[in-house]
């Protein structure tokens, strides 16, 4: 599939792995299942948006992509504020969120002007 050469699907795909691993052992399991959904929804809504047909179908998965990422910000904040993880591999993640909604954003208006 062509969706995996992606700088930003590679990314997000990595960035949703790196949340299973740090959250595998964590015991507040609707967080869990929560942070899991959200960060799996970001590489998931790329690759959707990059196997539809028309630009405008593809620029409305990245929007969901781009919506996955606060929702993950989110969950990785209230989860470093509650001592749910530990502090600084998720602040690593909130930074790694932050900068891959940044570059969707970009692809997104990008995709916009051409449209």
């Amino acid at each position: 599939m062509l969706f995996e050469k992606l700088k930003i699907w590679q990314r997000s795909a990595r960035l949703a792995c790196d949340v299973i691993e740090l959250f595998e052992a964590n015991k507040n399991y609707a967080l869990k299942d929560q942070i899991l959904r959200s960060s799996l929804s970001i590489p998931s809504n790329i690759s959707e948006g990059e196997e539809r047909e028309t630009l405008k179908e593809k620029i409305r998965f990245y929007y969901y992509a781009k919506g996955s990422c606060g929702e993950l910000l989110t969950q990785l904040l209230i989860a470093i504020e509650t001592s749910s993880v530990p502090k600084e591999p998720a602040l690593l993640l909130v930074k790694e969120t932050r900068e891959i909604a940044k570059v969707i954003a970009t692809i997104i208006q990008k995709d916009k002007r051409n449209n």
